[in-house]
């Protein structure tokens, strides 16, 4: 699963883990060629010694050279050049989440407004099962933040509204997400029975952002590629990876890891998709096509108002006329109506909303292209 980068082309590293160090592998690829950009980069945690339990069992933190920066300037070069890389290699549309704790996810997110990203959210991820703070100091740190971010500002970006209000029960999802940290069987282990990567992230986090803000066959690049939940999640969703890892043991478990995976069934990763991005219907296009006729009584549900279809896809209702929307809204009294949902047609003794009628000549539209 190696890669091999190709000046100009996605050719050979496309599925693989190029091995080496991200800012030198990104000089390499061909600008504007990656949908999105997972970043899960260093912290720069600034460990001073060792931490202990109660029990004085030391606590598995970082400790990776990786790590390690001699100081905010330091990081903060090391942050501007592979952000200007990413958005060399991303696509127009294209758009960036980089997670981070409070020790850097704050200078990453100047970093990115200085670079001329456009930041869409800020997301916290509420971790269910955080680890204690055991010296009692401080608050217990629950959270990771992610700042997701278009290429720049007024750029068009993927997003699923409808698929994350779907994955939410049919509530709006929130911008504060509630998953556990790795732990049980997604806890990769090496083989001395160790934490295999010290900041390893829960697939569950990664199937949000990839069906949230891409489309199957999309490319997904992460330059901080560690032991491979990026490329795993990727895969299974049916989205291309390209990851970039320096260590050769992370990346030895993440092509275990991916080689793996079973990709899901193309009809299983079909999302939900906007309402408002499909093909625009004007109710005026129901009569002309003859699915309502002029003079045919339209309901409300339940009954209580009633107006009629004109010829020229108005109606006319007791005191007004106008478009669906505007009949219904004066009728009700309110300051707007979604006539489409609001008025009925009646068939065989039954109330039908016109919706109906819109969405048969969608598929009819969509089966012509």
């Amino acid at each position: 699963m190696a890669g091999t980068a190709v000046a100009g082309t996605l050719d050979g590293v496309l599925d693989s883990i190029i091995a080496g160090d991200c800012i030198e592998v990104m000089r390499r690829l061909p600008a504007a060629s990656v949908d999105l950009v997972f970043a899960d980069p260093p912290y720069n945690l600034q460990l001073k010694g060792e931490l202990h339990r109660p029990d004085n069992s030391r606590v598995e933190g970082v400790t990776e050279a990786w790590d390690r920066f001699a100081g905010f300037a330091d990081y903060d070069r090391f942050t501007r050049a592979w952000l200007a890389e990413v958005r060399r290699i991303l696509k127009p549309h294209g758009a960036i989440w980089v997670i981070g704790s409070y020790h850097n996810i704050f200078r990453v997110g100047a970093a990115l407004q200085d670079a001329g990203f456009w930041i869409l959210n800020d997301v916290i991820w509420r971790k269910a099962n955080p680890m204690p703070n055991f010296r009692g100091k401080r608050f217990t740190n629950a959270h990771e933040t992610l700042i997701w971010a278009s290429r720049e500002e007024g750029a068009r970006y993927t997003f699923h509204y409808e698929a994350l209000k779907a994955l939410n029960d049919g509530v709006q999802m929130r911008s504060d997400w509630l998953l556990p940290i790795c732990t049980g069987h997604e806890r990769i282990k090496d083989a001395d029975g160790q934490k295999a990567h010290p900041t390893q992230k829960p697939e569950a986090l990664l199937h949000r952002v990839i069906l949230a803000t891409t489309n199957p066959g999309d490319v997904v690049l992460d330059p901080f590629f560690g032991t491979g939940t990026t490329g795993a999640v990727a895969r299974m969703l049916g989205r291309h990876f390209i990851g970039i890892e320096r260590e050769p043991a992370y990346r030895r478990i993440a092509e275990e890891r991916i080689a793996r995976v079973r990709p899901f069934e193309a009809e299983s990763i079909t999302v939900q998709g906007s309402k408002r991005a499909e093909p625009r219907v004007a109710f005026g296009t129901l009569v002309e096509r003859g699915l309502l006729r002029p003079g045919e009584e339209l309901w409300s549900l339940g009954g209580r108002h009633k107006a009629k279809v004109r010829a020229d896809g108005t109606l006319v209702g007791r005191d007004v006329t106008g478009s669906i929307h505007q009949v219904g809204a004066h009728l009700e009294g309110a300051p707007s109506c979604n006539g489409w949902t609001y008025w009925h047609f009646r068939r065989d003794g039954c109330l039908i909303p016109i919706d109906v009628l819109r969405q048969q000549i969608r598929a009819e539209m969509a089966a012509t292209h």
